[in-house]
């Protein structure tokens, strides 16, 4: 892989392994979204959330709080939460479509877990969110079912818009990987897209039921990174996947030098351990594209001393990246170091 896609793949952990969902006006090519206003036929769709949870806060209260809101309702709310002790069930006992389902700590696996909610589930669609993304609005479910219209579309995802505490660089990376276009992404555009074909992030995402089942569902044992993987199978199978941007959640985060480096330590491994999705697909240089862009915005809006910090911000990332690709060869000391997921090693 070229320094160039290296750094591409290493930038994009941002919010959860970001890959650039990149909008019909904006990148020629992409079909741009067809989810008329007029369509109706998310109304007949049965929905249920899927939200893992490990020591929450108040995120997930105002998550749980606006899904209440929603116009296209959520049938149940099914919580998987990791240490009974961490949670206060009687703080959510007026929420009267929540089920509360409790595992260990040593049972937490992005994907296993992610998939026992699933299988709690015989809903027409399942919707994933992590419990710090909080519904910009009431049309969260109603917009990001309204591609499923399409009986090619297997999954859909969000768009994800800044929090008020989020650092300026960080703003311009949402609005340059989320960008205000909807678009639709299949097999016809691996060559050109490359790796970014398979980027679904279940910060907020959805599904068939039926699809995820007859596919396998997430992969049972990942350092992370379940949702791509998944989808990477979803455009095999030559479903679509779709970027619903008017279904939008606030999530973002201010992650340090080290913490960029441990995301993309993890998500190279998740590469390298999947090559069943990932070998032989080539990554976009997109990443330097994002540097520069960035780089600029900083000068456009007069705070051109945030520009050395972007640099050593982006040199940690491609760290992280290119050691994760050859951890095979660490010794396990420097990986317990480098990771994020200790318990994926044990």
């Amino acid at each position: 892989m070229e320094n160039s896609e290296s750094l591409f793949c290493c930038l994009l952990p941002f919010c959860k392994a970001e890959w650039s969902r990149t909008g019909a006006k904006s990148r020629p090519g992409i079909k741009e979204s067809s989810f008329g206003k007029e369509d109706s036929m998310e109304k007949t769709f049965t929905v249920d959330l899927i939200v893992p949870a490990y020591k929450p806060g108040r995120e997930l209260d105002l998550l749980l709080e606006k899904i209440q809101e929603q116009t296209h309702k959520v049938r149940k709310i099914i919580l998987v939460n990791t240490e009974k002790a961490y949670l206060d069930e009687n703080r959510y006992k007026d929420i009267k479509n929540l089920q509360i389902h409790h595992i260990k700590k040593s049972e937490f696996d992005h994907g296993r877990t992610r998939d026992f909610g699933a299988k709690l589930s015989d809903a027409d669609i399942l919707v994933f969110m992590t419990q710090d993304a909080v519904p910009k609005n009431e049309r969260l479910i109603e917009n990001l079912l309204r591609p499923f219209a399409n009986p090619e579309i297997g999954a859909a995802y969000a768009r994800q818009l800044p929090a008020d505490d989020c650092r300026e660089v960080e703003k311009f990376t949402r609005a340059f990987n989320y960008p205000a276009q909807s678009s639709v992404k299949s097999l016809k555009d691996l060559d050109r897209l490359g790796i970014k074909t398979f980027f679904c992030s279940n910060v907020c995402a959805a599904y068939r039921r039926d699809l995820y089942e007859s596919l396998g569902g997430f992969v049972k044992k990942t350092i992370f990174n379940e949702d791509m993987i998944f989808a990477g199978n979803i455009i095999k199978s030559g479903k679509s996947i779709a970027y619903a941007a008017d279904a939008e959640v606030v999530h973002s985060h201010n992650y340090g030098n080290m913490e960029q480096l441990r995301r993309n330590f993890d998500l190279a491994v998740s590469q390298e351990d999947h090559p069943e999705v990932f070998a032989g697909v080539k990554s976009e240089s997109e990443g330097i594209k994002l540097v520069k862009k960035s780089a600029a915005h900083l000068v456009r809006i007069g705070k051109p001393w945030l520009i050395p910090d972007l640099i050593i911000k982006s040199g940690f990332k491609f760290i992280g990246y290119k050691l994760g690709r050859k951890y095979r060869s660490l010794p396990q000391w420097l990986i317990n170091r480098l990771t994020m997921n200790r318990a994926y090693w044990l």
